[in-house]
């Protein structure tokens, strides 16, 4: 499917390090994207009975902004019903619409159902920066954006509003404090003070366990730029991972001394250990980027896990569709899913909700290293196409439970077709295909997108 090793490895690198807020600093948007051509689409048209059985289903949307009456979310209310994740995909890393509709659903969660953290596909120690904003730390919603977001496709004003909304929520309601975190691996860097968070706590719970935890964790740090990191050689990586392997048993063996904050300390010291074995990756061998983005996947549920566990806090977890559902569009890449390890160990307190669009624009990279985030725009999806399908429904934007839509329509999304599938990179010759009907549990499907605002 992917061509060349070569090919394999530009992908892959970009796949494992753009969607973990690459380096690269975003470039102005311009004010017009290049258009993206399809080629024709040999497959037919969804029959009339499907699409009539999808707007019997469906709900239309007010609006993707996030304020206003709510009265259209009541029936998505329902959909998550009483799971304690909630997964909320984005077809693509930067669109408004995708960006915004996370901001409404996540307010009317909290102030509706009683939700209380917004996890999103970023580090875990940037999430905790952004925490400590949330919590009453110093500085304002563009800055902390900017220093946690750098470079990412987050790295937008749609999440700044985000994140200055939660900000103010906790100022009027500190009896019901939300908050932020991140269930990523620790790239592109770790930030010095995830290792000092580790080693204070050990200094005052196991303070023997102090100088071998500090030859450990010397060898590491700093760990502040994954992409120099992955050009050292592969045998001098794997030493390192074992090396936070070994500290992190040695801190999680103290654990039950450690009292009930000590179980941070080790979660820190496993994200640590998390990142350095995800950064084995050899780059030349298409099995181990495909072993990595298992890893990757599977650390983040676990992550996202713990927290829930930790807190028992009502979480909505933000990522790509290919994260948050139980099916990539790229299975070769992603053969399983954080949305299936949160299913297989939730069941019904997991639900995944995913997004699909019939056109616009968005911002994606292209196959260097040192690509900004640019926009391109895509036509109105074809005949064939899931989403010339959805198009078809009588609502410009709406969403729909795939779990209880009549047989006909079932059976159609249930069946392989192209999608508009955008990571950090889009292709589209040919599209991914993907059966959304077996991907998630209920889809929000939007008429038009536009690239997301520059912060």
């Amino acid at each position: 499917m992917h061509g060349d090793r070569k090919s394999i490895d530009r992908r892959g690198l970009l796949a494992l390090t753009a969607a973990l807020a690459a380096t690269a600093v975003a470039a102005p948007v311009a004010s017009a994207a290049p258009s993206v051509p399809l080629a024709p689409e040999a497959a037919p048209a969804a029959p009339a009975d499907v699409v009539r059985a999808l707007e019997r289903a469906a709900h239309p949307l007010r609006s993707t902004d996030p304020g206003g009456p709510t009265a259209d979310l009541r029936a998505l209310d329902a959909m998550v019903g009483g799971a304690q994740v909630v997964g909320l995909g984005e077809a693509t890393h930067g669109s408004h619409e995708f960006f915004a509709m996370k901001h409404r659903v996540f307010q009317y969660l909290v102030e509706e159902r009683g939700f209380t953290t917004f996890a999103l596909e970023m580090s875990w120690s940037a999430g905790l920066r952004i925490d400590e904003y949330l919590q009453g730390g110093p500085g304002d919603p563009r800055r902390i954006a900017r220093e946690t977001l750098a470079g990412s496709p987050w790295e937008r004003a749609e999440f700044a509003r985000l994140i200055g909304w939660m900000r103010d929520h906790n100022s009027r309601r500190p009896d019901r404090r939300v908050h932020f975190m991140g269930d990523d691996l620790g790239a592109p860097k770790l930030g010095d003070h995830i290792f000092e968070r580790v080693l204070s706590s050990v200094a005052t719970a196991k303070p023997e366990a102090l100088p071998r935890l500090k030859e450990l964790y010397a060898g590491l740090r700093p760990f502040d730029d994954i992409f120099a990191y992955l050009r050292r050689p592969l045998p001098e990586r794997k030493e390192s991972a074992a090396r936070a392997q070994e500290a992190l048993d040695l801190v999680a063996g103290h654990e039950a001394a450690g009292g009930a904050d000590y179980a941070w300390t080790v979660q820190h010291a496993r994200n640590i250990a998390q990142t350095f074995a995800f950064a084995t990756i050899d780059l030349a061998d298409p099995a181990s980027v495909t072993e990595a983005e298992r890893l990757r996947d599977q650390a983040m549920a676990d992550n996202v896990l713990w927290w829930q566990r930790q807190t028992g806090h009502r979480m909505l977890l933000s990522a790509h569709n290919g994260h948050v559902g139980y099916l990539s569009a790229h299975p070769d890449m992603y053969p399983r899913t954080q949305g299936t390890v949160l299913r297989d160990c939730l069941g019904r307190d997991y639900a995944a909700i995913g997004f699909t669009f019939a056109g616009g624009s968005f911002l994606t990279k292209d196959d260097s290293l040192d690509a900004d985030w640019k926009p391109v725009t895509v036509p109105a999806a074809r005949p064939g196409m899931h989403e010339y399908t959805l198009d078809r429904v009588g609502y410009r934007d709406f969403f729909v439970d795939l779990r209880t839509v009549p047989a006909e329509a079932r059976a159609w999304l249930g069946r392989l077709r192209p999608v508009y599938d955008a990571g950090s990179t889009f292709t589209s010759h040919p599209l991914p295909t993907l059966a959304i009907g077996q991907a998630y549990d209920v889809l929000i499907h939007l008429h038009r997108v536009r690239a997301a605002d520059k912060l």
